[in-house]
């Protein structure tokens, strides 16, 4: 018998646009574990969509599944039956776990011990018969963020469904699901092609779609829309911005996308274009056009659904909505502007940061107390200083403002055209508007040093209050993104801001006690350094560094980010790049690591020295030095060479000395010479903890 091909489509309500992106994706996973479990044979599964429906088409579907027998090896006899010969418990459980009855059950003997077994015959079956109900579980295993009932009906989808497409070849398989039964009909474009269209068999589904002005596939859809926005670069001599989020949401907003080219009034370019931008992409979806310098044009592209023959009334409907949204914005703004700033500043008492920690009102005095000592551990200039205590005093005071609390997105991009307005300097505007970067993994920093410190102040506000408060991230929950903005504050502090973070998480938490709030703060302090430490690790691990490299720097008690991370990668590159270094360092320490005892001390008397030991004292001494003034000079490379140096010097002592001498006294006094040899290399990294060179 010839294959066939199984077409399935749930058509529904239009479907929400990233619901639909990630449920295309997961589909034909799904559609295999189905088929396997079902233990029917198939080809390739292929999954595509449009705002209305869901399609997966599986190719090579035989007609009948083969039969099969399957052995399965029980329980021994001896447990399986009693002395009587009768089955027992074991016996019992196996036959019915296996689906035959217990005196089908057979003894066969395997390296001279009996056992049972079961052997289970499956016949061949007609695979249609098998296709309803596989069906009909599918569209339940479809995952929603969010599914509905609709009508009198029990069943849930993200959408109410509307109809039904199940073909195996040119049969219609009988799937019912919330009293829509499957056919052969399909339907097209609500405007271009509407009503019903025949299916003539499941190789046919794809092209009755397409024929019903419906484009089946996402990817199909984003390419005919670049082509279309290229065109119309041409055509305008503009360049469009396509960020990726929108035009995910756009792509699935459209089953038979057009662009068009909008035009607004030129007196809104006075707006500032963050706001326009907004309008336009966030609340309706347009991608905005600029002239080649990079200022904002008053063309925009409107992704169109409907027939491209009405261009003119589709645009000009469009064109009446965004100057809609755009009279708002500059109505917010220009009223915003008959305050300065720092007026808004005094409405932030009446809007809460979190319930347990007070108004942002009080944040933003956190938030200036923390930017001026970072100021100060960073040795800011007079100057900087000054206008970082400035922009964290304002940086909070745009999300009262009429632009930002209609157009959300823009906050602190607002509040830097006000604080520019208000006469403040350009660096004192950059830092409010830098003040959520990085949003994310691989943005970019704060364009200053005062930025940095305002962002970092404000994240690790943030970080130490909810801490406090017993709302840390657990486990895959992190409703206040806190890992993110401990990523970014790792980001800003390798970025130019070279600070000791401990000390402004102190005074982060004295900041909170100071206004009020109760906790344990050597529990929270505790708490808070160890979650930098887990994102240092993190982030160093996603950069290749060796999981045993960043656990022999952490055993040093290292708890700065900037620390751990220069001294793992320059163990790493020792390691890499300099093995003799590493396998010295590694030989050294693991010889005086094996004998050494902790409990004697690093008190060595010099009288019960020879000169062997005299000369590993002198050397270690000498290493010491230098490697304490490497790591306060931050140079862990030349830290990593001086502990090298004791190679030859520990070598040529376990040559010549025996260490557990019968004299008690020259053995204790020798550990002890170990304990400080070790001792050198334990305020770099715990090497006993790393592999070697090579490995």
């Amino acid at each position: 018998m010839a294959n066939r091909t199984l077409a399935f489509e749930i058509g529904t309500e239009e479907l929400p646009a990233f619901d639909l992106h990630d449920a295309t994706k997961k589909l034909p996973a799904i559609a295999v574990k189905a088929f396997d479990d079902a233990k029917i044979p198939h080809g390739a599964v292929e999954a595509y969509n449009s705002p209305r429906r869901l399609v997966v088409i599986v190719r090579d579907v035989p007609e009948q599944t083969a039969a099969t027998d399957e052995e399965f090896r029980g329980p021994a006899a001896r447990i399986a039956f009693d002395a009587d010969g009768n089955p027992t418990k074991a016996a019992l459980g196996f036959a019915r776990g296996k689906g035959v009855d217990v005196s089908a059950l057979e003894r066969r003997t395997v390296k001279g011990t009996d056992y049972v077994f079961a052997v289970k015959h499956t016949p061949a079956c007609d695979v249609a018969s098998l296709l309803p109900a596989l069906l009909g579980k599918l569209i339940v295993d479809v995952p929603w963020p969010k599914t509905q009932r609709w009508g009198a009906h029990s069943e849930t989808f993200s959408r109410p469904v509307r109809w039904l497409v199940a073909l195996f070849g040119n049969t219609v398989v009988p799937v019912t699901y919330a009293g829509v039964a499957a056919g052969n009909e399909t339907f097209g474009h609500r405007v271009l092609a509407p009503g019903a269209h025949v299916v003539p068999d499941a190789d046919s589904l794809l092209d009755v779609l397409r024929a019903a002005y419906v484009v089946p596939s996402e990817d199909e859809r984003e390419r005919i829309i670049r082509d279309q926005v290229k065109q119309a670069e041409q055509k305008t001599g503009l360049v469009a911005d396509l960020p990726a989020h929108t035009m995910r949401e756009v792509v699935n907003l459209a089953e038979y996308p057009t662009v068009m080219v909008g035009t607004f009034d030129e007196s809104f370019l006075a707006v500032p274009k963050e706001i326009t931008v907004d309008a336009m992409l966030v609340h309706q979806r347009y991608f905005p056009l600029f002239n080649q310098d990079g200022a904002l044009a008053n063309k925009f592209l409107i992704t169109a659904n409907g027939d491209p023959a009405f261009e003119e009334n589709i645009v000009d409907g469009n064109q009446r909505v965004v100057a809609a949204r755009l009279y708002d914005a500059k109505f917010f703004y220009d009223e915003d502007l008959k305050h300065p700033l720092e007026y808004y500043t005094t409405q932030l008492d009446s809007v809460v940061f979190q319930e347990d920690l007070g108004t942002l009102a009080a944040k933003s005095k956190r938030i200036e107390r923390l930017a001026g000592a970072l100021a100060d551990e960073a040795h800011l200039s007079e100057t900087d200083a000054a206008d970082a205590r400035r922009a964290a005093k304002l940086c909070k005071a745009d999300l009262v403002t009429g632009a930002v609390v209609e157009f959300t997105s823009v906050q602190g991009v607002m509040g830097s055209y006000y604080a520019r307005a208000e006469g403040d300097s350009d660096q004192v505007a950059d830092a409010i508007a830098d003040q959520y970067r990085p949003r994310f993994a691989g943005d970019d920093t704060p364009r200053s040093l005062v930025g940095k410190v305002v962002a970092t102040a404000d994240k690790l506000d943030t970080i130490c209050g909810l801490f406090a408060v017993d709302q840390a991230p657990t486990g895959s929950s992190d409703p206040f993104a806190l890992r993110r903005g401990a990523i970014g504050i790792l980001a800003m502090l390798e970025d130019g801001l070279a600070v000791d973070l401990l000390p402004i998480i102190d005074e982060g938490l004295r900041a909170y006690q100071d206004d009020g709030i109760k906790f344990d703060v050597a529990a929270v302090r505790a708490a808070i350094i160890d979650f930098f430490v887990t994102r240092t690790r993190v982030v160093l691990r996603d950069r290749g560094i060796a999981a045993d490299t960043i656990d022999a720097v952490l055993a040093a008690g290292v708890e700065e980010p900037l620390v751990i991370v220069a001294r793992a990668q320059a163990l790493e590159n020792a390691r890499a790049n300099e093995p003799e270094t590493f396998n010295d360092l590694a030989v050294a320490f693991a010889r005086a690591n094996n004998l050494r005892d902790a409990k004697a001390g690093a008190d060595v008397d010099q009288s019960l020295l020879g000169e062997t030991e005299k000369a590993l004292l002198s050397a270690v001494d000498a290493a010491q030095g230098k490697v304490d003034a490497a790591l306060a000079a931050d140079d862990y490379a030349s830290a990593l060479d001086e502990l090298a140096s004791l190679r030859d010097p520990i070598d040529r002592f376990f040559a010549e000395v025996m260490v557990m001498d019968e004299d008690e006294a020259l053995r204790t006094n020798r550990l002890r010479l170990l304990n400080r040899f070790a001792a050198v290399f334990a305020s770099v990294a715990d090497f006993a903890k790393m592999a070697k060179a090579g490995k």
